[in-house]
């Protein structure tokens, strides 16, 4: 049995998201006055990306509880859906994206804080908030995956996917450049263009490891390659994830239309 039940660690780390993402749009902070408001932010980003998914996880459970046992194959099909929307958000989304923001960070803050995170805004930000918005959105979503398997989409369309996030957050700094002739961070504006196109570049390679880590990671936890027999391979783990793993996978499995073994 679990120490303490998935549910329940999805729904306070959904709570968590709200209460930050709540602290920090209370914050009077002259950037947020500014053209593209928090949202030119990746941080506020993958706060709200995090929050969602984490929301669209409690919703999985919801609705895993309300189908159990019920039979009605239409809302099994629906609750499939709920689930391969949940495993493609961790996948393209809320593992790489928040892996990113965690690791580039804090290794430019290393090197130098005022290229990343200016001393001004301690006087806004409390450094639980800082750490609640750059820290612990590695742990949390390492927890999720811990917990429950998760079903990758085809590698080729979900490096299109992260691609697509990444050149579209980078024209939207730009854009945000061409509108009000500042960056949105403080070290763009030290380098030349040729260095800037460089970050750029490396930033989205970087965003196309970090998705590849995670499937890998995700298959090096739940050994999906290898592990037998074939029911407990199924990615539908979030029915229940505080009942013995035996249970588990037989739930799981027999959500697809298989029987397990006993």
């Amino acid at each position: 049995m679990a120490l303490v039940p998935c549910q329940v660690l999805r729904v306070a780390i959904l709570l968590s998201y709200c209460s930050i993402l709540c602290n920090y749009k209370a914050i009077e902070m002259p950037s947020h006055q500014t053209y593209g408001g928090s949202w030119k932010f990746l941080t506020f980003i993958d706060l709200v990306i995090q929050a969602v998914f984490f929301g669209i996880c409690v919703l999985t459970d919801l609705s895993s509880l309300l189908t159990r046992g019920s039979g009605n194959q239409e809302q099994e099909r629906q609750l499939r859906k709920l689930i391969s929307l949940r495993d493609w958000t961790l996948a393209v989304l809320a593992f790489p994206v928040g892996v990113f923001v965690v690791a580039v960070f804090w290794t430019i803050y290393a090197y130098d804080r005022e290229m990343i995170y200016p001393r001004l805004l301690d006087n806004f930000i409390p450094g639980w908030l800082n750490h609640g918005m750059h820290t612990t959105v590695l742990p949390f979503i390492l927890i999720e995956m811990r917990t429950s398997h998760h079903q990758y989409p085809s590698r080729s369309s979900g490096l299109a996917a992260i691609c697509t996030f990444s050149v579209g957050y980078i024209l939207w700094v730009c854009w945000i450049h061409h509108v009000t002739g500042m960056w949105v961070y403080p070290f763009l504006e030290h380098i030349g263009s040729g260095a800037r196109i460089i970050f750029f570049g490396s930033t989205t390679i970087l965003m196309n490891f970090l998705y590849l880590l995670g499937e890998v990671l995700n298959s090096y936890i739940w050994d999906t390659q290898r592990t037998k027999p074939p029911s407990c391979q199924d990615t539908q783990s979030s029915l229940s994830c505080a009942k013995p793993v035996q249970n588990l996978c037989k739930d799981t499995y027999m959500l697809e239309g298989g029987k397990a073994r006993a």
